[in-house]
């Protein structure tokens, strides 16, 4: 979706951040910007490249599964 430079600036939004748009009870479009909650892994180690690969997957999985919200 392409949005107004205006829009964007008023909004504060840039590529790849997140909106959640809907439409209000009078039937207008509103969009909202939407800081995404990450979760943080600390781990008090390095981690090897096998490990990371596992927790991407798990991450991944639980993402399509909707678990990841």
């Amino acid at each position: 979706m392409t949005i107004p430079k205006e829009v964007r600036e008023a909004l504060g939004i840039r590529v790849g951040d997140y909106l959640n748009v809907y439409v209000d009870d009078r039937g207008r479009i509103v969009m909202e910007k939407v800081e995404p909650v990450r979760r943080t892994l600390r781990t008090g180690r390095l981690l090897t490249p096998e490990e990371i690969e596992e927790l991407v997957s798990r991450g991944l999985g639980e993402s399509i599964a909707g678990g990841g919200d």
